[in-house]
């Protein structure tokens, strides 16, 4: 079926609707004629019609209506991932849209949600999906070569681990990688600038990691605007994603990020984050969140759930040895099985490059 998401693609095509989804589109004031459309198994997504009247006839006509959900914060069908510019937007009541979304999640979270919310944010997270899988898959080119680094949300700016994590990003992108991260502070706050400067020399990314270091945590007054300040002097930066959850809203929106695919279901954003790093992910230190991403990232690994075996890079010897012990625990199930070559321990950001560079994934023999 074919995607439409712009009015002027409507337009073009607006007499053979036929087996096409129009997705979240304004139609209320379109002007074509109703009445001559062909309307054969095509779905409209959340539109807006000039009158009942156009909706009745389309729907008799053979087109699926799913309509617009009122009264919501957001808009289940979007058709394009968020930016930091957008979910920090004042609303009328005073909050940002990102904290009105919150706000209206957590007061249904706290009381059993309605079957129209839950619906609501099931179709949202779904447009989501469909969003993030157009940026990676663009239409007559190849797919992008994704990479995720995963790290603590506490992380201050002055870990070693923050820099080392921003140089690793920054050498990945440069290599024409698309960096992707879990949208919050820290580590993934790291992943997103080295990223985002990866076009710019390298003296750039060690002036933006000095200034940030003056508000080392999200709690720290100066926190956001230090953030702001890089974007200041470097406006425009290379493409990379965060992919946030409404689930931890208490985490500061990620302003390095240049799209953002934020999810309500924490479950379907961890497994779907780490199912598109199929180019391989990196592991920083961090808590129990990111040793939680480690094992379902060797689950999906180990039965090649995807059809592909792709890197675990783990950035921190003594924390993934000494400390924890979970890269020779890895080690010893991956023992015999395909991606035991896909791990790999290190403190250098080159070497952690050099690695993912010459182990690309491996489909999988069927």
């Amino acid at each position: 079926m074919i995607q439409i998401q712009h009015i002027d693609d409507f337009l073009q095509r607006f007499r053979q609707l036929e087996r096409c989804v129009v997705q979240s589109l304004d139609l209320s004031s379109v002007p074509v004629d109703w009445s001559r459309l062909d309307v054969s198994d095509a779905v409209f997504l959340g539109c807006s019609f000039p009158s009942d009247k156009v909706e009745v006839m389309l729907r008799k006509r053979g087109a699926l209506i799913f309509p617009q959900i009122g009264n919501l914060p957001y808009n289940p069908y979007r058709n394009t991932l968020y930016t930091w510019q957008e979910l920090l937007q004042p609303t009328a009541n005073g909050l940002t849209t990102d904290a009105a979304i919150l706000h209206h999640f957590e007061q249904n979270r706290k009381r059993l949600p309605s079957i129209l919310e839950t619906l609501a944010q099931r179709i949202h997270d779904h447009a989501i999906d469909d969003a993030l899988q157009e940026i990676l898959y663009p239409p007559h080119q190849p797919r992008k070569k994704v990479v995720g680094i995963m790290g603590g949300h506490s992380n201050p700016r002055t870990d070693p681990f923050y820099r080392l994590t921003a140089q690793t990003a920054y050498l990945l992108a440069k290599k024409g990688y698309l960096l992707v991260s879990g949208g919050g502070p820290g580590i993934m706050e790291a992943v997103n600038l080295g990223a985002y400067l990866a076009a710019q020399p390298p003296e750039a990314l060690t002036w933006a990691m000095d200034t940030l270091m003056k508000a080392p945590h999200f709690s720290n007054e100066g926190y956001h605007q230090s953030a702001l300040s890089i974007l200041e002097r470097f406006p425009m930066g290379t493409e990379n994603i965060a992919v946030p959850t409404w689930f931890y809203g208490h985490e500061p929106t990620n302003v390095f990020a240049t799209s953002i695919a934020k999810y309500f279901g924490n479950s379907i954003r961890e497994d779907g984050l780490l199912a598109i790093c199929l180019d391989g992910v990196v592991y920083a230190p961090g808590s129990a969140g990111t040793t939680q991403e480690i094992f379902q990232d060797a689950a999906q690994n180990h039965y090649a759930t995807f059809n592909y075996y792709s890197p675990m890079v783990f950035l921190g010897i003594d924390r993934y040895t000494q400390q924890t012990g979970i890269y020779p625990l890895l080690q010893q199930l991956a023992e015999g099985r395909t991606y035991r070559q896909m791990l790999h321990l290190s403190n250098n950001p080159d070497e952690i490059v050099n690695f993912i560079e010459t182990h690309p994934p491996l489909e999988k023999e069927l």
